[in-house]
C-alpha cells in the first residue's frame, strides 16, 4: 500500500489587510464618494454632551443614520433642535472605526421648511397659553413717565441707537442697557437672564432699578427670531415684576414674547415712543392747563365778588338799623331821673308811715302778753308730766303684786325637768355615743364633715375621729398625684 500525503495549502493572490487598514480604506472611500451631502430626516435622541458637541440620530420610516455636530457648528444654530423635529442637515458622511459604523458630521442644520418650525412654535404657544401666561389679567399698566428704562438688546446693533435717539428726542431718561446676543443658540439664555437680572436689582441700591423694560431686536427671518420663541424667554417675560415692552422684529413679525409682554410694540422705535411722552407736548399741555386754571380762578373770583356786592345792596345800612335803638335810648335816658326821684319819694313816705305806727305802749303790752302765754304753757307741761309718772308707778305695782314666789318656783322646776330630759336625749343621740358604738367621724382639711366618697376622693388629707381621739390619714388620690 502506497502512503500518500495531503498537499499543503498554498497562499493565494488575495492581499492580507489589518483591521485598521480596512477601516481606513472604508473611511476614505465613503468620504470621497459623499464629501458633501444634504439629508432630510427626523431627529431622535438628540442631546448635547458636556464637551459642547451634539449627538443624535437622523431617521425616516425605513432607515436611520447617526449624526454628530461639533461645538463649532453648534454655535451657528438659530433654533433649538428637539426630538421629533424634521430637519435638513448639511455635512459629510464618514465612518467611525472605533465602533465600525458610519455617521454624518453635520456642519449646518435647519428646520425642514417653515411649516415644521411654525408648527413647533404653535404647539409651544398653546402649551404656555393653557398655563395662563398670556392672560390679560396678568398684564401690568406701563408707567406714564418712567425714571429709569432698562433695554435688553445687542449693544452693537442699530436697534439700541434708534431707541436712545428716540428717547432723547421725546423725553430724555436714564437708560440701562443689558447687552445680549439676539440670535444664535446662546441668545435665549442671555435674554431671559437679562430680564431676571433687571428684576433682581434692589430699589435704592447703587444701580437704579428700572421702572420699565424694553426687549428689542431688529427684523429677520423666523429662524433669526427663534430665540424670542423659546420657552425660557417667554416665562421670564411673564414673571417680570417690572412692566415689559416687547419690540422684536418688524410690524408683521410675531414672536411668543409678544403674547407674554405687557405691551407689544411693532418696532423698537415705537417701543421708545410708547415708553415716554413728548416733553414739549407735556409742557404745552401744562401751560394750557395752567392758563385755564388762572382763567377759571379769575372767573370764579369775579362771580363771588358780584354775588357779594348784590347781597350787600339788599342789606339795610348800619345807620338805618341803629336809628330806632338810638331814639329809644334817648327817651329812656330822659325818663330815668324822673323815675328815680318818684321811687325815692314813694319809699320815703312809706317808711314814715310805718315809723309813726310804732308806739312804745303797744310794744310793751305785746311783750307782757307773750310772757304770760309762755308761763301758762310751762305750768301745763309740769302738771301733765307728774300725772304720767304716777300712772306708770301704779301699773308697775300692780304687775309686781301678780308675781307670787311659789308660782316662780314651780315654773323653774318645770323648766329644769325639760332641760334634763333634753340633755339625756342629746347624750343618747350625740356623736360621743355613736363613736362608742364603733362609728367614726371623717373631716376634710377645712374641718367640714366628709359625708360621701366623692368628696373624700377630691381631698388628699383627711382626719378620722374615734371615741378616744383623732388620726390624720392620706387617701389613694394623694399617692397617685405623687407618682404623676
Amino acid at each position: 500500500m502506497t502512503e500518500t500525503t495531503a498537499p499543503e495549502a498554498l497562499p493565494g493572490n488575495t492581499p492580507e489587510y489589518s483591521v485598521s487598514e480596512i477601516a481606513g480604506a472604508l473611511k476614505r472611500t465613503v468620504e470621497a464618494a459623499f464629501g458633501q451631502v444634504r439629508v432630510r430626516g427626523e431627529l431622535s435622541g438628540f442631546k448635547r454632551h458636556i464637551s459642547g458637541h451634539c449627538y443624535g440620530t437622523l431617521k425616516d420610516e425605513r432607515a436611520n443614520i447617526d449624526l454628530v455636530m461639533f461645538k463649532g457648528s453648534v454655535s451657528t444654530l438659530n433654533f433649538r433642535p428637539e426630538d421629533g423635529m424634521e430637519v435638513v442637515v448639511t455635512g459629510k458622511l464618514t465612518t467611525f472605526p472605533g465602533r465600525s459604523k458610519y455617521q454624518i458630521v453635520v456642519e449646518r442644520m435647519a428646520p425642514a421648511g417653515v411649516g415644521a418650525l411654525l408648527a413647533q412654535i404653535e404647539a409651544r404657544r398653546l402649551k404656555l397659553a393653557a398655563e395662563g401666561l398670556f392672560d390679560a389679567s396678568r398684564k401690568q399698566p406701563l408707567p406714564h413717565i418712567p425714571q429709569v428704562i432698562g433695554v435688553v438688546t445687542s449693544a452693537t446693533g442699530a436697534v439700541i441707537r434708534d431707541i436712545l435717539h428716540r428717547l432723547a428726542d421725546r423725553f430724555p431718561r436714564h437708560v440701562l442697557v443689558w447687552p445680549v446676543a439676539v440670535q444664535g443658540e446662546a441668545a435665549a439664555a442671555q435674554v431671559s437672564a437679562a430680564i431676571r437680572g433687571f428684576n433682581a436689582i434692589a430699589p435704592g441700591g447703587p444701580v437704579p432699578r428700572p421702572d420699565l423694560i424694553i426687549v428689542a431686536r431688529g427684523g429677520g427671518s423666523i429662524e433669526d427670531l427663534a430665540a424670542f420663541n423659546e420657552e425660557s424667554v417667554v416665562r421670564a417675560a411673564a414673571a417680570s415684576a417690572i412692566p415689559l415692552i416687547s419690540a422684536v422684529g418688524h410690524e408683521t413679525d410675531t414672536t411668543l414674547i409678544d403674547f407674554a409682554s405687557d405691551w407689544r410694540a411693532p418696532t423698537p422705535t415705537a417701543a421708545a415712543e410708547r415708553a415716554v411722552p413728548v416733553l414739549a407736548e407735556l409742557r404745552a399741555a401744562l401751560a394750557m392747563n395752567a392758563a385755564r386754571l388762572d382763567r377759571a380762578a379769575a372767573r370764579g373770583l369775579a362771580q363771588r365778588r358780584e354775588r357779594t356786592e348784590a347781597a350787600a345792596r339788599r342789606l339795610p345800612q348800619a345807620r338805618t338799623l341803629l336809628e330806632l335803638p338810638m331814639q329809644r335810648l334817648d327817651d329812656l335816658s330822659g325818663r330815668l331821673p324822673r323815675g328815680l326821684r318818684a321811687s325815692a319819694s314813694y319809699w320815703q313816705g312809706r317808711a314814715a308811715r310805718i315809723g309813726a305806727a310804732l308806739r312804745p305802749a303797744l310794744i310793751f303790752s305785746r311783750r307782757d302778753r307773750a310772757a304770760g302765754l309762755l308761763a301758762a304753757a310751762g305750768s301745763g307741761l309740769e302738771r301733765g308730766g307728774k300725772a304720767r309718772i304716777a300712772e306708770s308707778r301704779t301699773r308697775l305695782e300692780t304687775r309686781a303684786a301678780r308675781l307670787r314666789p311659789h308660782l316662780l318656783r314651780s315654773g323653774a322646776a318645770r323648766d329644769e325637768a325639760r332641760l334634763a330630759a333634753a340633755a339625756r336625749m342629746l347624750g343618747s343621740l350625740g356623736p360621743e355615743q355613736v363613736l362608742a358604738r364603733g362609728y367614726a367621724l371623717v373631716r376634710g382639711p377645712d374641718g367640714k364633715l366628709v359625708t360621701t366618697a366623692a368628696i373624700a376622693a377630691r381631698n388628699t388629707h383627711l382626719t378620722i375621729r374615734f371615741q378616744d381621739g383623732e388620726t390624720p390619714v392620706l387617701t389613694d388620690n394623694s399617692a397617685q398625684k405623687r407618682l404623676l
